[in-house]
């Protein structure tokens, strides 16, 4: 579906203040930029809206890239909602939206969402080979009657929180610079499936979950994480990996919710990634394993109820 056609779908009764963006992850820098939109509405008396895009546009532009997700669409415009602007649209980014200028863009912002004002990052660009940077962008909203803001990035000490700089820190297994950059655990969700039994056989029965192979994920290892399903939240240990002491099997996602034994097959359950307690590892029987997830299950269960205790002090 054309861009026009998508706008066209929203009905917009009070002029607006746009920002755009893929968003991906809705971590710290983009809730800055998004603070400052809702600022600048209020100021204004106008509607705060931002436009996200349901693929990432280097999928399109730049298919070898490989991106994997950090939130997918519907994770993301919950987030972003929270941030409490008036309308999230999501677009999708296709060939045509490419090769729009700068200028027709802005022209559909401002015939379907009423657009007086955009507030962006000031290396955003958008329009067919980037052309409508911060400076062309300024040049036609004085033509257009629209403003133009630019925000400084937001800056933690040393880091800038970047969606980038999220999926380095999850390739690393560094959950916790990946907290610190999103504000938020790093989380995936996804249905609960059948798996091989394994975790059942060796007396951790471990609920598997199905995960979309676009989404971005942490590197194999054991994981200390919290598992919310149906409403409640559980200490859990999961597992990313292949499963090596088995032999080299498809990369898996394997929670097991400490003192838990309900059916949750078919269910969908959100684990939060506090910290990562090793890396996988192939051991040479069963038993070594076993006793190896023992003592995992020691040092997570430990982690979680001192982080469980930093939350009640706060």
């Amino acid at each position: 579906m054309a861009a026009a056609e998508e706008l066209a779908g929203f009905r917009i009764e009070q002029d607006s203040i746009l920002t755009i963006g893929v968003f991906d992850g809705v971590h710290l820098g983009h809730k800055y930029l998004i603070s400052r939109l809702v600022q600048e509405a209020l100021k204004r008396h106008m509607l705060a809206g931002v436009i996200t895009f349901r693929n990432h546009p280097l999928e399109l532009l730049s298919p070898k890239a490989g991106i994997c997700m950090l939130t997918d669409l519907e994770e993301r415009i919950r987030l972003i909602k929270n941030e409490g602007v008036d309308f999230v649209i999501p677009l999708t980014f296709s060939q045509e939206l490419a090769q729009t200028s700068a200028r027709g863009f802005a022209e559909l912002l401002q015939k379907h969402l009423k657009m007086k004002g955009l507030v962006l990052g000031p290396d955003f660009a958008l329009g067919c080979n980037r052309e409508g940077d911060i400076k062309t962008l300024t040049e036609i909203g004085e033509e257009m009657g629209f403003t133009v803001t630019a925000v400084t990035p937001l800056k933690l000490d040393t880091l800038t929180p970047s969606s980038t700089a999220i999926r380095n820190a999850l390739t690393e297994g560094d959950m916790d610079k990946a907290a610190k950059l999103a504000g938020r655990p790093f989380s995936l969700t996804g249905t609960v499936v059948k798996g091989a039994g394994r975790g059942t056989t060796i007396g951790f029965p471990t609920a598997n979950l199905k995960i979309e192979p676009c989404h971005a994920m942490p590197a194999d290892g054991v994981y200390a994480t919290w598992a919310h399903v149906n409403g409640d939240t559980y200490p859990a240990m999961t597992n990313i990996g292949t499963c090596p002491t088995f032999g080299e099997l498809p990369r898996t996602v394997e929670v097991f919710i400490l003192d838990f034994s309900k059916n949750i097959y078919g269910k969908e359950l959100r684990v939060d990634f506090l910290k990562r307690v090793r890396e996988e590892k192939k051991f040479k029987s069963v038993e070594e394993l076993k006793h190896q997830m023992s003592q995992d299950i020691i040092k997570g269960k430990a982690f979680l109820e001192s982080q469980a205790k930093k939350e009640v002090k706060r």
